[in-house]
C-alpha cells in the first residue's frame, strides 16, 4: 500500500476560452490540497488498462534532471472520473525519489493539436490526486504529471488517451408500479388514473399511444414532469380498454412500458330460460348465455326458486357454470317459479329470466295399507311406589305427608286418620296430581298425632299405606296450668302418665265444683271451670265433674285419675 492524497486544482471559469488554458496558472493549492499534503491518503495501486489507439501525446519540453539526483516518473497515471465539467486524475510515487528527496508533483495539460504543456498547479503539491473543475463542454487535451525535487522535475508520466469533455446521458428507464405490472380493471364510470414514474438525464421525452393510436384529448388528460407522467381519464368506457403504451426517449435512446386497461360491467341476464320436465320432488330447468357479459368472463349463475303461495325468492346454487339444472327437494303440493342471474366480477345481472311456467309438484295418490295391531291393555290395579314415612313435627307449623300411586284406570285417593275418613276436614288439605298424593295437615296441635292412612281405589282393587305422625307440644307447667304449690317446691309429676286430672284451687268446699286439667302424657290437653271444660291447643272440650272430698294438708295439691 502506497500514501496517496487527493487535491483539486484552481478552475476554469466558464468565461475562459481554450485559449486561456494554455497559459500557467499561478494559483495557490486550496486548503484542503494543503491539508492532503502534509497528511496524505492511503490509496491502492490501480493498475491501467491498455488504452485503444489514440493521438500521440506531445513531445515532452523540459528536460530531465540526472538520474542521481533527481525523481523518475510518477507511476499509473489513472483518469478517475470525467463529467460534464470536471476531470479527476491519480497516480502513484514514483519508485526512485533522487537523493535530493521529492518537493511534490506537478500536473500540465496540452489541449489536442498543441504542442504547449500548461501547469495546472502553480507550485507543487504533495498529492497522488487532483480534481479539474469548470471546464468548458467539447473540450479536448492531454495530461501528464511529473514529480518535483531540488533539482527540477523529473521525467513525466503522460495520460495515453485524450480527456474529452461532453454531456454525460443517462439513459431512459421506465419504472412500472407492481400493481400495474398485470391488468388494470375499473368500472365504467369510475376514473383511472395512472402515475408511471422513469429515469433520465437530462429530461426525456415522454408519449402514450392507446392500441397504437394516439390518444383521444377529449377524454385522456396526460401531463409530464420530470420524473413520472400520469396518465388521467375522469369517467371510464369500455372503450377505453386496451393497451395503453409509454414511450420515454433521449437523444436516440428510449425506452417502453405497456400498461393492460380492462373497463367492465356488470352483465346481462340469460337470454332465455324453460322449464323441461316435472318429476317426482324434481323439476330440471334450462337456459341460454347472455348476450352481454361486461366486458369480461362470466363467473357463473345464481339460480332461486319461488313458492306460489309466499313469493320469497330463495337461492339454490351459486355460481354455478353449465347452462342445464336439476332443482330437487320440492315440496309436494306447491307450485314454484325459477329464475336464474348472470355474474362477472362486477357482480349480479341487473334483472334475472324467469321461467313462464310453474313447476306443480303433484301429490302421488298413495293407499293406506294399516297392518293389524293388537291393542294392549293398560289396568293395573293400584299399587303404592312409594309408602307413607313415619313423621315427627312441631305444633303450630304445617306438615304434609308424601305417597305415590301407580293404578290404570285413575284410582280415588281417600285419607284416614286412626281408620277414620278425614275427607272434607277444613284441617286437611288433600292433593293428588300424576300419582303423587300429599296431605296437607295445617298448624298440627299434639291431638292431630296418630296414625294416618292412606287408601287408593279403583274397579280392579284397592291398597293402603299408612304412618304415624308424631306431634310434640308443651309441659303443663309451661302452657301455665299450674296447682297449689309454694315458690320453692317443684311440682308433683301425676301418678298415672297417661289421664291425669289436677284440681287447680286448694281448699275447696264438699260438693262444690272444681276446676282441674287433663293431661295426656304428662301434656295439659284441657282444663275445666265450673261444669264445662274450656278448649286447650284444639283439643275437643269434655264435660267432666269431680267431686272431690275435703284431705290432706293445707297447701297440697290432689291428683285423680280417670
Amino acid at each position: 500500500m502506497t500514501e496517496k492524497a487527493a487535491s483539486e486544482a484552481p478552475t476554469c471559469g466558464p468565461e475562459e476560452t481554450s485559449s486561456e488554458l494554455a497559459k500557467a496558472p499561478t494559483t495557490e493549492p486550496s486548503a484542503e490540497a494543503a491539508a492532503l499534503e502534509s497528511a496524505g491518503e492511503e490509496r491502492a495501486p490501480t493498475p491501467q488498462a491498455p488504452a485503444p489507439t489514440a493521438p500521440a501525446a506531445p513531445a515532452a519540453t523540459k528536460p530531465a534532471p540526472a538520474s542521481e539526483d533527481g525523481p523518475s516518473a510518477p507511476l499509473r497515471l489513472a483518469l478517475e472520473d470525467v463529467s460534464d465539467n470536471s476531470v479527476t486524475v491519480s497516480w502513484e510515487p514514483p519508485e526512485r525519489l533522487g537523493r535530493l528527496g521529492l518537493q511534490g508533483y506537478v500536473l500540465e495539460l496540452c489541449r489536442e493539436g498543441g504542442s504547449e504543456w500548461v501547469p495546472v498547479n502553480a507550485r507543487p503539491l504533495m498529492v497522488t490526486q487532483l480534481t479539474m473543475r469548470n471546464l468548458a463542454l467539447g473540450d479536448k487535451f492531454f495530461l501528464r504529471v511529473a514529480a518535483v525535487s531540488s533539482a527540477g522535475a523529473g521525467p513525466p508520466a503522460v495520460l495515453e488517451q485524450p480527456v474529452h469533455i461532453q454531456k454525460i446521458i443517462e439513459a431512459p428507464k421506465i419504472r412500472v408500479p407492481r400493481h400495474l405490472r398485470q391488468t388494470y380493471i375499473r368500472q365504467v364510470g369510475e376514473p383511472v388514473n395512472l402515475q408511471i414514474p422513469f429515469q433520465g438525464s437530462p429530461k426525456p421525452q415522454a408519449s402514450w399511444t392507446h392500441n397504437g393510436h394516439a390518444l383521444d384529448s377529449q377524454r385522456v388528460n396526460v401531463r409530464t414532469g420530470d420524473q413520472d407522467s400520469i396518465l388521467f381519464i375522469r369517467s371510464a368506457r369500455r372503450s377505453d380498454s386496451g393497451c395503453y403504451e409509454l414511450t420515454v426517449r433521449l437523444e436516440g435512446l428510449e425506452a417502453k412500458a405497456a400498461i393492460d386497461i380492462l373497463v367492465i360491467e356488470k352483465p346481462g341476464p340469460p337470454s332465455s330460460i324453460r322449464l323441461l320436465d316435472v318429476w317426482g320432488c324434481n323439476a330440471a330447468l334450462e337456459w341460454t348465455l347472455p348476450q352481454d357479459t361486461g366486458n369480461t368472463e362470466l363467473l357463473g349463475y345464481t339460480v332461486q326458486k319461488a313458492d306460489k303461495k309466499t313469493g320469497q325468492w330463495f337461492t339454490v346454487l351459486e355460481r354455478y357454470h353449465p347452462t342445464t339444472c336439476t332443482i330437487s327437494d320440492l315440496i309436494v303440493g306447491n307450485a314454484y317459479s325459477f329464475r336464474v342471474f348472470s355474474e362477472n366480477q362486477c357482480g349480479l345481472s341487473a334483472s334475472a329470466a324467469t321461467t313462464k311456467e310453474l313447476a306443480r309438484i303433484q301429490k302421488a295418490d298413495i293407499v293406506a295399507k294399516p297392518k293389524g295391531f293388537v291393542e294392549r291393555d293398560f289396568s293395573e290395579a293400584p299399587s303404592f311406589t312409594q309408602p307413607l314415612a313415619d313423621h315427627t313435627s312441631t305444633p303450630g307449623y304445617s306438615t304434609q305427608l308424601f305417597c305415590s300411586v301407580r293404578a290404570s284406570p285413575k284410582p280415588k285417593i281417600i285419607w284416614m286418620k286412626n281408620k277414620m275418613n278425614i275427607q272434607g276436614d277444613p284441617k286437611y288439605r288433600a292433593l293428588s296430581e300424576q300419582g303423587i298424593c300429599t296431605l296437607e295437615i295445617r298448624k298440627p296441635s299434639p291431638f292431630d298425632s296418630g296414625v294416618y292412612t292412606c287408601k287408593a281405589v279403583n274397579v280392579l282393587g284397592e291398597a293402603s299405606v299408612d304412618c304415624r305422625l308424631e306431634v310434640k307440644g308443651k309441659g303443663a307447667a309451661d302452657l301455665g296450668i299450674r296447682g297449689h304449690q309454694t315458690q320453692n317446691q317443684a311440682p308433683r309429676m301425676p301418678q298415672n302418665p297417661v289421664h291425669t286430672v289436677m284440681a287447680d284451687g286448694f281448699p275447696p268446699c264438699a260438693g262444690a265444683s272444681v276446676p282441674v286439667s287433663v293431661v295426656v302424657m304428662g301434656e295439659a290437653l284441657c282444663r275445666s271451670e265450673g261444669d264445662g271444660m274450656r278448649h286447650l291447643e284444639g283439643v275437643s272440650t269434655y264435660d267432666i265433674r269431680r267431686k272431690m272430698s275435703v284431705g290432706g294438708d293445707s297447701g297440697s295439691q290432689g291428683g285423680f285419675q280417670t
